[in-house]
């Protein structure tokens, strides 16, 4: 398929699951817009390589996911440099783990507004456009926990299935145009992230790297292999495919299993 002439913007996309979706949208021919925090050479040197690789327009936002105005100046700069946007991925998010009486306030509203809100914001930005040419991808990218639960995960979990039911409410508002949205929900992602999850669960229970993570899987993951960033991002292809324009307001699992048990 291709993307050609399309405009990207991904979101969280300077690392893990939102580069992977990146890179595949840019490797089918659109141009694309990174946002996220990280090193400005590390961030620089990826949009180059991403521009010269696929042969596409390449740019960065240094948005705040948790400020509204940041997301609307984010979505109005791809315009103004790329002409619009036609696919929005919502990637960015951020995590934090205590029980529900012991979640600081603060990490509460931290990751409801990016993980939730902050998908609003972007939208509502970017329909207007997607609305004048009778096209667009939304892609929300939820998490198994926008399905299922576990214990001190309230808030991105609450966040998760927030996601979901947005996801429902724009595809429907959509849903005698040429804009989809979707969702995906990806289970355990081998991302810089994750792998930081096993060093360190191996260090704390004294146990080998390989046995760390096969008991990270094994806890939820009946697959036993966790999911890749490039595969996140060839489900996010497939979404902004001909063949996937009727399909509206799911949330799809990549999971390995988590989700049917």
């Amino acid at each position: 398929m291709s993307l050609s002439g399309k405009v990207a913007l991904v979101t969280g996309s300077t690392s893990g699951i939102g580069l992977g979706i990146a890179r595949s949208l840019a490797g089918a021919g659109a141009n694309v817009v990174l946002n996220g925090f990280g090193d400005k050479g590390l961030i620089e040197k990826l949009v180059a390589e991403l521009g010269s690789k696929y042969k596409v327009k390449a740019s960065y936002s240094a948005a705040d996911m948790s400020k509204p105005a940041e997301i609307a100046a984010m979505v109005a700069q791809a315009e103004g440099e790329l002409g619009g946007v036609d696919i929005l991925v919502n990637n960015a998010g951020i995590q934090h783990v205590a029980p529900v009486d012991e979640f600081p306030l603060e990490k509460w509203d931290a990751v409801i507004a990016i993980n939730l809100s902050a998908a609003f914001h972007a939208i509502r930005a970017a329909l207007p456009h997607m609305k004048a040419r009778n096209w667009g991808r939304i892609i929300n990218i939820a998490s198994t926990h926008g399905l299922v639960a576990s214990v001190q995960k309230a808030a991105y979990v609450a966040a998760k299935h927030g996601i979901v039911g947005l996801t429902k409410v724009v595809a429907l508002e959509t849903a005698t145009t040429g804009i989809t949205c979707n969702a995906i929900c990806p289970g355990w992602v081998l991302t810089p992230l994750v792998q930081a999850q096993i060093e360190d669960r191996a260090a704390r229970e004294s146990l080998s790297p390989g046995a760390a993570k096969m008991k990270l899987l094994g806890e939820k993951q009946p697959s036993l292999e966790f999911a890749t960033p490039d595969e996140i991002g060839a489900t996010a292809l497939f979404l902004c495919s001909s063949a996937a324009a009727q399909i509206r307001g799911i949330a799809l699992p990549v999971d390995g299993g988590w989700t049917a048990q």
